[in-house]
Parts: C-alpha cells; structure tokens; sequence
C-alpha cells in the first residue's frame, strides 16, 4: 500500500512543474496556519521549538541541494 503511494508521489513530481510545487507549498503553509490557530498558549513554546527544528532539518538539505545545481547549470548554458 504505501509502496503504491510513494510510487504515485514520485510519478505526481516527475509531472509537476515548480508552480505545481509552489501551490503544494502554500497548501501545505495554509494548513499549518490553521493547525497553529488552534494550539492553546501553553503549548505554543514547545511547537515553536518543534517546528524551527523541522524547518532547519528541511531546508538546509533542500538549499543545499539547490545549490549544487546552480553552477552545474551555468555550465551548460
């Protein structure tokens, strides 16, 4: 089941262009807004904690990534 999934996601990337991507991501924000809306105040300093941990094991890998590219690219044009 999840093998089908991850296989549908990966043909669902392959499809997508960077605006596919970009509407994913502000879902995907909108979503999260919501969710932060409805977490009392006395949690609200531990999901911080959580979600600035989440967002740095995501996005260093993702900018780094990216930017292996970017001279790679320049290259070839």
């Amino acid at each position: 089941m999840m093998k089908r999934l991850f296989d549908c996601a990966d043909e669902f990337l392959q499809n997508s262009t960077w605006k596919d991507l970009a509407l994913v991501k502000f879902c995907l924000f909108s979503m999260g807004l919501l969710v932060g809306l409805q977490i009392t105040e006395r949690c609200k300093k531990g999901v911080r904690i959580a979600a600035s941990a989440v967002f740095l094991l995501t996005y260093i890998p993702l900018m780094v990534k990216f930017l292996s590219l970017l001279p790679h690219s320049r290259q070839e044009a």
